[in-house]
C-alpha cells in the first residue's frame, strides 16, 4: 500500500494506530507509485463512469488503497452505504455471493447522481473458490446498471476467465525506491524518528517494493531502538544481512576459496536462517555486476542460484544443497574468468 502525504497530528489515541493505517491515503492525489495506472483511475474518478475493475499486482503496492480512494471520490458521503468491502480470504465461499453480495446489489441506496453506482470491493479475490467466482458472473450481469465490482488480487491467473473478461484489468507493479524513500521520510519526520541514511537504504532493501512492509519495519525498528540504522533494521526484519551474503560470494568468485565460504555459510545458518531465507538474499546480491569479472560469470552464477532455489522450493532445503551451490559457483565463475582471459590473449 501507499502512504498519505499529509501528516497526522500526534495524540494519545493516534499513537496506538499502526502507521500503515495512520498514513493510508484518503484521496487519489495522495497515492504514490504506479503513475500510469493511478492516472487511469484518476480519470475514472473525474468522469464518474466506473467499469468493473480487476486490480492485480504484488502486495503493498496500493491496490486496495486506490480503489477505496476512488470510491470515496466518486460517492462522497454516500460511500458509507454504497460500498461493500469484503476480504475474500475470509469470505470466500458460495454463501457469501448468494447472500451478502446479492442482497447488497439489490439494496436501494441514494447516490450523488444517476451516473454513479454502488461498489463491491473484493480484496484477495484470488482466494475465492472457483464456485463462488462462477456464481458472481450472473450477479454482475443482473445488477450491472446499479452495482460495479472491483477485484483486488496478487495473482490474476487464479481469477476465472469469465470474470476477467467482464473487467478492465489494472496492473500494479512494485513501488520504486524513490517512491518508498519519499514516503518513509514523510512518516519519519511526522513521527520524529531518527533515521540514518543507511537506515533508509536498509528499509528499502528489506521492503523490496512493498510500502506496507517498509512502514511496518520502520515502526517496529523505531519502537525497539532509539535510532533506525541498517543494523537495527536487519535485526528487526530478521533477514540475512546482504553484506554477509556478499562476503560469501566474494570468497568463491574472487578467491575460489570454497572452504572459507562454506564456513561463513555455516555461521549464517547457525543463526537460525533456513535455506528458504537465504536463497532470496543470494539472488538479490548476485544481481550486482560489481561482484563479477565478466557478464558471463554473473549469468552462470544466477543460473546456479536459480537451479538451487528450484530444488529448495521442491523440499530439498538441506545445507548440502547450499554447499553444492557454492561449489558450482566456484567452478563456473573460475572457468568463465579463465575463458575471458584466454579470449583477451
Amino acid at each position: 500500500m501507499a502512504a498519505s502525504s499529509s501528516t497526522a497530528a500526534a495524540s494519545p489515541v493516534a499513537s496506538s494506530i499502526p502507521w500503515v493505517e495512520k498514513y493510508r491515503p484518503q484521496v487519489m492525489a495522495d497515492v504514490v507509485g504506479n503513475q500510469d495506472t493511478v492516472s487511469r483511475l484518476r480519470i475514472v474518478a473525474r468522469e464518474g463512469n466506473l467499469p468493473n475493475l480487476l486490480l492485480c499486482g504484488p502486495p503493498g503496492t496500493g491496490k486496495t488503497t486506490s480503489i477505496l480512494c476512488l470510491a470515496r471520490e466518486l460517492l462522497g458521503d454516500a460511500a458509507k452505504d454504497a460500498v461493500l468491502e469484503l476480504n475474500a480470504s475470509d469470505d470466500r465461499g458460495l454463501d457469501v455471493v448468494r447472500e451478502r453480495i446479492k442482497q447488497f446489489a439489490q439494496k436501494k441506496v441514494t447516490l450523488p447522481s444517476a451516473m454513479h453506482h454502488k461498489i463491491v470491493i473484493l480484496d484477495e479475490a484470488d482466494s475465492m473458490t472457483p464456485q463462488a467466482q462462477q456464481a458472481l458472473r450472473r450477479t454482475m450481469e443482473l445488477h450491472s446498471s446499479t452495482t460495479r465490482f472491483a477485484f483486488a488480487c496478487n495473482n490474476s491467473t487464479r481469477i476465472i476467465e469469465p470474470l476477467q473478461s467482464r473487467c478492465a484489468v489494472v496492473r500494479f507493479t512494485k513501488l520504486s525506491n524513490a517512491d518508498i524513500l519519499q514516503r518513509l521520510k514523510v512518516v519519519a519526520e511526522a513521527e520524529r524518528v531518527i533515521v540514518t541514511e543507511d537506515g533508509f537504504e536498509a528499509l528499502i532493501y528489506v521492503s523490496d517494493g512493498d510500502m506496507r512492509s517498509a512502514l511496518n519495519t520502520l515502526q517496529a525498528t523505531a519502537s525497539g531502538f532509539e535510532v533506525v540504522d541498517a543494523d537495527n533494521v536487519f535485526k528487526v526484519a530478521d533477514q540475512p544481512h546482504p553484506i554477509a551474503i556478499e562476503e560469501i560470494l566474494r570468497q568463491v568468485i574472487d578467491h575460489g576459496d570454497i572452504n572459507e565460504a562454506h564456513k561463513q555459510l555455516n555461521r549464517l545458518l547457525a543463526r537460525g536462517y533456513s535455506a528458504q531465507d537465504v536463497m532470496p538474499a543470494f539472488f538479490r546480491v548476485a544481481q550486482n555486476p560489481r561482484l563479477f569479472k565478466s557478464e558471463e560469470a554473473q549469468l552462470m552464477c544466477l543460473r546456479v542460484i536459480g537451479d538451487t532455489n528450484l530444488r529448495v522450493c521442491e523440499g530439498c532445503g538441506s545445507p548440502l544443497q547450499l554447499a553444492a551451490m557454492l561449489a558450482r559457483i566456484t567452478v563456473h565463475c573460475s572457468s568463465a574468468g579463465t575463458a575471458q582471459q584466454g579470449g583477451r590473449r
